[in-house]
């Protein structure tokens, strides 16, 4: 016999709104956690990770409301970025070396949400979740570099020059964190949707 969760609407606003600001604090204790890497100013950083995570688990609306309250709170000047004595502070960052990657985390919070979704019906049969999930994983991945990509390539001046230091050095890492992510999702999605 199967058991329907029912929960009331006060109950789910004040779960959504506490995992859309746990989601933001992830995000920004993920920052703190950052490696400089030679030849670029763009640090290593768990933040991708983190916000991935949380698009995936929130889905696309609530992971997109929690990385918009991440850059809200770093704009307003509280330390959440990444912290380092050459990158500027509160919304100055937003424009700075790495703003690309920052603007671009609630887009890609969205995608992976959203491809990730399990009600998600797309075409005739239902997909493979964990295709699914990791399609979504790629596609914020490519998003987060989009968006960096096209702050250093406006700050630089040069595309090329942009992906050598704000793309090429990270590869291997997004690679890893697609290898994580995805059996991670795949198995939490469920279970954590269901509550929100």
């Amino acid at each position: 016999m199967e058991r329907a969760l029912v929960i009331d609407n006060s109950t789910l606003i004040i779960r959504r709104t506490v995992a859309v600001v746990l989601g933001a604090i992830l995000v920004a204790a993920a920052a703190q956690v950052a490696v400089p890497l030679p030849g670029t100013p763009v640090p290593f950083t768990l933040q991708p990770l983190a916000v991935l995570l949380v698009g995936g688990l929130l889905g696309a609306r609530l992971g997109a409301l929690s990385m918009i309250l991440y850059l809200a709170m770093g704009a307003a000047g509280l330390p959440v970025f990444t912290p380092s004595p050459l990158l500027l502070p509160g919304i100055a960052r937003l424009f700075g070396q790495t703003g690309g990657y920052l603007l671009a985390y609630p887009i890609a919070a969205y995608a992976v949400g959203w491809f990730s979704d399990p009600a998600r019906k797309r075409g005739v049969q239902e997909q493979v979740a964990g295709v699914r999930v990791a399609l979504g994983v790629f596609i914020g991945l490519v998003l987060i570099h989009l968006g960096g990509l096209a702050q250093l390539a406006i700050l630089t001046g040069n595309v090329s020059a942009a992906a050598r230091f704000g793309t090429w050095p990270f590869l291997l890492g997004d690679m890893l964190k697609l290898v994580i992510l995805v059996p991670v999702l795949t198995k939490l999605i469920p279970t954590v949707r269901a509550r929100l």
